[in-house]
């Protein structure tokens, strides 16, 4: 596993719920204890943007390899916080060598990202 999180954090995993034509579906926990809020931030822990571009891309990579290329874009909508349960969206192109990635909790959405890979 690569990527900015891959020495331990998302520590409560991915689990793909659907994966069918161009759409795949996942989701994961984030743990209250998981390491990354021991500085983001004290007192008022909030879940990184950066976590949430990793647990995109997890998503897309669950049943196969590929190389992150790029992320295209990322836009944060709101903050999410410890305890929550996010839901991601991933579309992918004709090729399967970019996807469009909403993210969601039960309050609504929370990102949405463009990921782009490298073709093997």
């Amino acid at each position: 596993m690569t990527g900015p999180l891959a020495s331990g954090y998302l520590a409560s995993g991915v689990e793909v719920l659907e994966r069918s034509g161009s759409t795949t579906v996942a989701r994961m926990v984030v743990a209250p204890d998981d390491p990354v809020f021991a500085g983001h931030f004290p007192g008022f822990p909030i879940f990184p943007g950066v976590a949430v571009v990793e647990f995109a891309h997890r998503a897309a990579t669950a049943l196969g390899t590929a190389r992150l290329a790029a992320v295209e874009s990322a836009r944060f909508v709101r903050p999410t916080f410890p305890g929550a349960t996010l839901t991601v969206r991933l579309t992918w192109d004709d090729a399967r060598r970019r996807c469009a990635a909403v993210v969601s909790d039960d309050d609504g959405v929370v990102a949405r990202i463009k990921l782009r890979y490298e073709t093997s």
